[in-house]
């Protein structure tokens, strides 16, 4: 059998546990660990000399959840029968109920995260103390990729902690600090590092206790008055209250766990634990969890890995970076690649211009210091990587430049070449351009292959996404450095091919589109925003518009207007798009656009509005509204699709959600696509088509996937 866990046993009848999975980086939940502890729990359980047992870690982590391919071979097997898949489902549940039960006293001694299965792991045993340490993470994030814990976190917590903050927990899906755990109730003790196995012996040798709070006569759980009283019922409605707000009820996840508690809390342990693998098994057959799981953990850990990298070019890292361009974009890459230990030269045409670039940075360090999650010297010496110049000569030495200048050909090309003069031979050039073809840029470059596009999406700080666009003469050397530097700023790249807007910028644009074109058929304007969230989009496409700024979508389509002459065809919204730029309602930055922007109150949407655009008699239903703002995503994913820009569906969906905010329980417009069936949603476009214009037309490529049978995900 693998030696997932070591094994040792003292002079004082104390056995240590190390968990340390072969081969891996962290440790995860496999096969291999849940058979080697299950024999280690029948030998503890038989043993007559045994006083008790730490659990720890061999590795910086303590354990994580499950592992990806175990999830991935689960959901593969989806189809099988519901009782043998909730056979499966039970078997972690009852593992540790048996370790719980063992009747040797169990301690966790937490050196490092216990996020998922690793905290459910802990909450099993009968003492925790966890490491002084605040990078240190514990919490259960499953609701985040469409699940509820599955062994026993929905049952020991709220009986551990109480209803109240167990519900947080389990409903957002954040993880806490040591600290935060402590006093939750939800640790014992929290120690120096150095002293945490000799605190848990400590426990085990002086009042070692190995029957769980729950397992002793006359237990009450810290749950006031009981979940049929009033106190608790007032908990449960703001619970349930705060799912709605936040979820729309588009997640089934959430709602599974309010009733796995409810119910569960009522019953003895054993019995809640039956109940929660119940709605385990009834979550992970579901496609919102099929669909979560595949995109935001299987697919987006390929993407973190680099699955797209050219394999034959050496790793690289970047030392020295040049930033063009001191703007919103500008100086955004400039703080997280100086977060990332880059040297960065940030140049704009005037001192004082580049120097407002580095206020930024400044601002969101003084905002991380204060709130304790960076140093003051860690501070300074992020803001000392940062040099602000208006001299394209402190190029010199640069491993890779990112132009962030004006969304124009002219001032692009003039900045390509100014840069190319200084930069070294070796050095890569990229563009964040976001509509831009790559390689109409790169002609006016004298090294085509080292150019390439690498688009970033505000804000820079907060979006984990990147886009790197390959152009037609783009080296494969290029593209690998792009994605090592992506990584080294730990974003998630995808990869696409150069076409005007990629990717994410014309699914984006078709969003807003819709939004525009909606207001131009009467809808209210409320109306069109809500719908959007209620689809599962963070923000409506007017709020959204205002964020990306009107007048760059105006320079925008000048400049596509410009390229494409005669071939140029108008939008269905663009009225819109010319009435707000005549008004000089350019958006959040000019603190009007679909919005106002009081100084001091909530933004809310400009009255005006309704008198340019007037609302008509009769206004559709939301699910009609929700269904066109969807749709049209995914329409323009498969017209990318059609024209090589995206080459893989994988991809289509990472970007979409990680890059845009798309409806997360879709898993993205693609999967989506698969989830309503090809065929189905090819007629229902077809429909669409029909009523609102062109623009829902289903492509050449989802009409042959329909006759064909095919789907985007086999």
């Amino acid at each position: 059998m693998t030696e997932t866990i070591r094994t040792s046993i003292d002079s004082d009848h104390i056995a240590t546990w190390t968990i340390d999975i072969p081969d891996r980086s962290m440790n995860v939940f496999t096969p291999e660990f849940f058979a080697r502890l299950d024999v280690l729990i029948t030998e503890a359980a038989g043993s007559t000399t045994l006083k008790g047992v730490i659990i720890t870690s061999g590795k910086p982590v303590f354990l994580a959840g499950a592992d990806i391919k175990m999830l991935d071979q689960m959901m593969r097997q989806m189809g099988q029968d519901v009782a043998a898949m909730y056979e499966r489902c039970a078997g972690a549940n009852r593992l540790l109920r048996r370790l719980e039960t063992c009747g040797k006293p169990v301690v966790a001694a937490l050196n490092g995260t216990a996020m998922g299965g690793g905290l459910e792991t802990a909450l099993a045993c009968h003492y925790r103390v966890v490491a002084d340490d605040p990078r240190i993470q514990l919490g259960l994030p499953e609701v985040k990729i469409g699940l509820l814990p599955g062994a026993g976190g929905t049952q020991r917590l709220p009986r551990l902690i109480g209803l109240q903050p167990a519900l947080m927990l389990l409903v957002e899906g954040n993880g806490i600090s040591p600290r935060e755990a402590l006093k939750l109730g939800l640790v014992n003790q929290v120690v120096p590092a150095e002293q945490l196995l000799s605190a848990a012996k400590a426990w085990l040798l002086t009042a070692g206790d190995p029957v769980a709070p729950w397992d002793k006569k006359g237990f009450k759980a810290p749950i006031q008055t009981g979940l049929l009283g009033a106190s608790a019922s007032q908990v449960l409605m703001g619970a349930s209250a705060m799912v709605q707000q936040k979820t729309y009820y588009n997640y089934p996840a959430p709602k599974a766990i309010l009733s796995c508690v409810y119910e569960g809390c009522q019953v003895p342990i054993d019995v809640g634990l039956r109940i929660e693998s119940k709605y385990f098994t009834t979550l992970i057959r579901s496609p919102e969890a099929r669909n979560m799981i595949r995109t935001l953990f299987i697919n987006k850990g390929a993407a973190d890995k680099l699955s797209r990298r050219p394999v034959d070019v050496p790793p690289s890292k970047v030392g020295k970076l040049g930033l063009l361009g001191a703007g919103m974009m500008g100086s955004g890459i400039a703080y997280v690649s100086a977060a990332a230990g880059i040297e960065v030269v940030l140049l704009d045409r005037d001192l004082p211009a580049a120097e407002k670039g580095k206020g930024y940075s400044r601002g969101l360090v003084e905002k991380a210091v204060s709130r304790g999650k960076m140093s003051a010297a860690e501070g300074e010496a992020l803001l000392g990587r940062i040099r602000p110049t208006t001299d394209f000569a402190d190029l010199a030495g640069v491993d890779l430049v990112i132009e962030a200048v004006f969304e124009d050909r002219v001032v692009k090309a003039d900045a390509t070449a100014k840069a190319e003069v200084v930069m070294p031979k070796g050095s890569i050039f990229a563009s964040n351009t976001s509509t831009l073809p790559i390689t109409g840029l790169a002609e006016a470059s004298s090294r085509p292959k080292q150019f390439v596009g690498i688009h970033f999406f505000s804000p820079v700080d907060k979006m984990p996404l990147v886009e790197v666009i390959v152009g037609k003469k783009t080296g494969s050397e290029a593209l690998a450095r792009a994605l090592d530097y992506v990584r080294q700023i730990r974003k998630t790249p995808i990869v696409v091919n150069d076409g005007r807007g990629f990717l994410l910028s014309r699914v984006c644009g078709a969003y807003i589109n819709e939004g525009m074109s909606m207001l131009l058929e009467g809808v209210a304007p409320a109306l069109i925003e809500n719908a959007g969230r209620m689809a599962g989009m963070p923000v409506g496409p007017l709020a959204l518009h205002d964020e990306v700024a009107i007048d760059l979508s105006y320079h925008i389509r000048e400049q596509t207007k410009k390229d494409l002459g005669d071939k140029f065809k108008p939008a269905s919204g663009d009225h819109v798009l010319d009435v707000m730029v005549e008004l000089g309602r350019f958006g959040r930055k000019a603190k009007k656009g679909y919005y106002d922007y009081p100084e001091n109150g909530k933004k809310h949407l400009w009255p005006g509005l309704v008198e340019r655009f007037p609302v008509a008699k009769e206004q559709p239903s939301v699910e009609v509204l929700k269904k066109r703002l969807l749709y049209v995503h995914a329409l323009e994913t498969i017209r990318a699709m059609e024209d090589k820009v995206l080459t893989n569906a994988a991809e289509g969906d990472i970007g979409a959600i990680f890059g845009l905010g798309f409806a997360p329980y879709t898993g993205g417009p693609l999967s989506l696509v698969d989830t309503v069936g090809v065929a189905e949603f090819a007629a229902e476009c077809k429909a669409l088509g029909k009523k609102y214009g062109d623009r829902f037309a289903p492509p050449k490529l989802l009409r042959n996937m329909a006759l064909r049978g095919e789907k985007f995900y086999p």
